[in-house]
């Protein structure tokens, strides 16, 4: 195999790395300075919980009511906390995935190709840049192959251009992409300094779109939030005009509009996405972009390739055969003089520096069977690209006396074309295809070409040939492929197999692995012919399409979408990038990803291994259903506190404000840690994965879910409030009532955090799940309530008082009931299935 060293580039030596980084800096855009503690902050004085408490923490000053004031004061302090601690744990799972989707690139330092990080590459590097690569610094091409360049970043232009080192225009540019070939480029510029560089001013506009998940969210707190300012201004002129005090009125108001305030929701959201984002991240799946998180669970079907995703990716040369012998040997017997030259002149049909697995192998077969390397005495002097259906390459190398060698590969059907071969030969062949293609072997077809001259035909498919042989390369499925397919089924989500291999190869892995409908194949051209409509059918029903190009590829992700179908799709070449793209979950490989794919794609695995979609998916759907259950335990417990606030206030009961400010942002802060810690870190419940995937266009909450949401929340405030008439009509006092209705508000938070856990199975089973978290955060919910209640100085300032055990077992029982009616819910449930 030819290296850069044959080329006479050596890169640059360690020193000389470290001295260009000194004068020149790193290769990374540096524009606008972001100062995300300071931005947080910001984020946080704009939170309207922290404008009421501000508010109302100023009335308690101005009324002289110290001690509420700086209470309430701390609490700001507290909530501003925990919100810049959330928000820096996001940040930073954000951060870890961004560093992590950093494009590498290869670089030659020391005589040897390695791979870097992109913003690691300086000024004098030699970069090589191959086929579906993103371009990461400026440079002068010093050697190339075949290799063409999409400047559309900066053009426009979507055509690809051809460029070598002896044309005008021999320069590469950061944000390009690589459409064909290999190049060797000599860095001249980095970051800032770079064309795009230059224009990337414009990079800092770009702001992200919310998802259709998001804007439900939020748009539901936002109604939230206009109901409670109209709810506060009701109050507060209703109170006035019976009071005429208008600070008490105010404070009052107050406690109503912070008990309606759902500021937790948006915190959830933001919590249980960029956490589950960073979960996933630690199993091996980079997620690109947030919203793929929500999308994940709904996948119902994934279109998966062959080579590297189904199969190991090792390319083995497996057989050979020639039609001198017409006999299919092994590759690694001793060959005679027909097989040598047969893989001599598949390795000449290759690129002279490989970086496709069969050519590798291909280079690295010649290397043990010819006595004589040639390679390094010729060079390469025309190349055609891999083109045409089916596709051929050709390559034109020429020795210092003149010599020529014209070296043809591609599928057979291609090479058989092109040469000159009698009935029965091609007879011959096309048997020996459908046995070495039954067998699962990746076929492809070599021939030498005739010619003289300098004037090369427009297209290869003019030049004749002979055919040499086939070559045959196995590629044996990964062990674990037969258990991936059955999860996938148990999960209600097809998997397609679309590969560019021909039928019999496709259809002989996919019986080796008991793929579902390996029976049924369709090809990429039979596949063109159809209708819309048409295809729309055919997908419903086949799973293995062959020789599939990119065009085919993206009309099949159409028509499942068509077919309302959410679709995931699996790739890693340039030609997979408009399928990834189309589809819903683009899924790029990590290990034999082409930058191109990796770009396109919203995720990737970082492996290559398939069954990491099964656990994304998995993890998908665990975050939808802990975020519904984290939103509906939310929405549940501040309907008790909204109506305990304003039900005594409204009906002019005998203790009308029996919650201030104080106790309303008491309960908050124990509850807000409850829905977005305990609630994220729930496992994944045993039937989730067994169930269909929810529909795409399911709204977050339907109408029943909404339902049992208010149920539950008016089912607490029965309890709450019947505690509060019992303690009236038996005498107590109103701090003992106040405290009393304060505990069953806690009690019953306690029980529909454990009740809630599932919506389907027992609090017996869901005690089980393993949650670190649910008896941590309940025993600082309980020891923070017995320090209320019997530390003086906090029942003194909270206007509480000590409860008998029987006051508190009251509160207990009617907390505990007025939660636990929803088990029998979940029994009538679970005896229907």
């Amino acid at each position: 195999m030819n290296s850069p060293k044959d080329f006479g580039i050596t890169g640059l030596t360690d020193k000389e790395v470290s001295i260009s980084r000194e004068k020149y800096g790193s290769n990374t855009f540096n524009y606008k300075k972001e100062n995300s503690f300071l931005d947080a902050l910001k984020s946080i004085a704009k939170e309207p919980m922290v404008l009421l408490l501000l508010v109302a923490s100023s009335i308690y000053f101005i009324t002289g009511n110290w001690g509420d004031g700086i209470f309430l004061a701390s609490a700001i302090i507290l909530v501003g906390s925990i919100s810049l601690y959330q928000d820096s744990r996001s940040r930073k799972a954000l951060e870890n995935l961004k560093n992590l989707t950093h494009p590498k690139s290869k670089v030659i330092r020391n005589g040897a190709i390695v791979e870097i990080n992109s913003q690691d590459i300086v000024v004098g590097d030699y970069l090589m840049v191959e086929e579906g690569t993103t371009i990461s610094a400026d440079g002068t091409i010093v050697h190339s192959n075949d290799f063409s360049v999409n400047e559309s970043v900066l053009t426009g232009e979507s055509l690809s251009i051809y460029k070598d080192f002896s044309s005008s225009d021999n320069s590469i540019f950061t944000g390009s992409t690589v459409a064909s070939g290999l190049a060797i480029a000599q860095i001249t510029a980095i970051g800032n300094l770079t064309k795009l560089g230059k224009i990337g001013k414009s990079l800092e506009g770009i702001t992200e779109e919310k998802t259709p998940l998001e804007l439900k969210i939020f748009n539901f707190v936002k109604l939230m939030s206009f109901w409670g300012g109209a709810i506060f201004l009701l109050v507060w002129t209703i109170n006035y005009l019976r009071s005429g005090v208008i600070l008490d009125s105010l404070l009052q108001a107050l406690t109503l509009a912070m008990s309606i305030l759902p500021e937790e929701i948006p915190v959830a959201f933001t919590t249980f996405m960029a956490l589950g984002a960073w979960r996933l991240m630690k199993m091996g799946i980079v997620v690109k972009q947030i919203k793929t998180v929500e999308t994940l669970g709904s996948a119902t079907v994934i279109c998966t390739d062959k080579t590297g995703t189904i199969t190991q990716n090792k390319m083995a040369l497996a057989k050979l055969f020639t039609l001198e012998t017409g006999q299919v040997i092994n590759a690694d017997e001793n060959l005679e003089t027909k097989e040598k030259d047969l893989v001599t002149m598949a390795m000449w049909s290759s690129e002279p520096i490989p970086f496709d697995p069969m050519e590798i192998a291909l280079h690295n077969a010649y290397g043990k069977i010819s006595l004589n390397d040639e390679r390094p005495n010729y060079k390469m002097v025309h190349e055609y690209p891999l083109g045409g259906k089916p596709p051929m390459m050709t390559h034109l190398f020429e020795n210092s006396t003149g010599e020529l060698i014209v070296a043809a590969k591609g599928a057979p059907e291609a090479i058989i074309a092109v040469s000159d071969l009698t009935p029965s030969e091609i007879e011959i062949l096309q048997e020996t295809i459908l046995n070495l293609g039954k067998e699962g072997y990746r076929l492809l077809a070599v021939g030498k070409g005739n010619f003289t001259g300098k004037e090369y035909p427009k297209q290869q498919q003019d030049l004749k040939f002979d055919f040499k042989g086939i070559v045959a390369f196995y590629d044996p499925p990964k062990e674990n492929i037969s258990q991936v397919l059955k999860e996938f089924e148990s999960a209600g989500i097809q998997v397609k197999l679309v590969t560019g291999d021909n039928a019999s190869t496709a259809m002989a892995i996919a019986k080796q692995i008991n793929f579902k409908g390996y029976e049924k194949c369709i090809s990429g051209d039979e596949l063109m012919q159809l209708t819309d409509v048409e295809l729309q059918e055919k997908v419903k029903n086949i799973n293995v399409f062959s020789r599939m190009f990119p065009d085919a590829k993206l009309r099949i992700v159409n028509a499942l979408k068509k077919n309302n179908e959410v679709v995931a799709m699996t790739g890693d070449g340039v030609n997979d990038g408009p399928a990834l793209k189309a589809s819903h979950i683009g899924i790029a490989m990590g290990k034999k990803g082409t930058e191109i794919a990796k770009q396109a794609a919203s995720l990737i695995l970082v492996d290559d291994d398939l069954s990491k979609m099964v656990d994304a998916i998995a993890m998908g759907r665990k975050i939808y259903t802990n975020l519904k259950k984290a939103i509906q335990y939310i929405i549940s417990i501040h309907i008790p506190i909204i109506l305990t606030v304003f039900i005594p206030l409204a009906l002019r009961w005998i203790y009308p404000n029996i919650f201030s400010p104080s106790h309303v942002i008491i309960l908050e802060l124990i509850m807000g840690p409850t829905c977005s810690i305990i609630f994220e870190n729930e496992p994944l419940e045993r039937n989730l994965m067994f169930k269909k995937p929810r529909p795409f266009s399911t709204t977050f909450f339907n109408y029943k879910e909404l339902a049992t949401s208010i149920i539950q929340g008016i089912f607490i405030t029965l309890g709450a409030l019947f505690v509060y008439q019992y303690s009236v009509a038996v005498g107590f006092s109103e701090s003992i009532t106040r405290t009393m209705v304060f505990m069953v508000l806690i009690f019953a938070n306690i029980f529909l955090t454990l009740v809630n856990r599932s919506f389907y199975y027992s609090i017996f089973t869901t005690l089980n799940y393993k949650n670190p978290l649910v008896p941590l955060i309940i025993g600082i919910t309980l020891t923070l309530s017995l320090l209320l209640l019997y530390i003086p100085a906090f029942t003194h300032f909270l206007e509480f008082e000590s409860l008998s055990i029987n006051q508190l077992g009251i509160s207990l029982l009617a907390g505990g009931a007025s939660v636990l009616w929803y088990e029998f819910v979940k029994l009538v449930k679970r005896s229907k299935n």
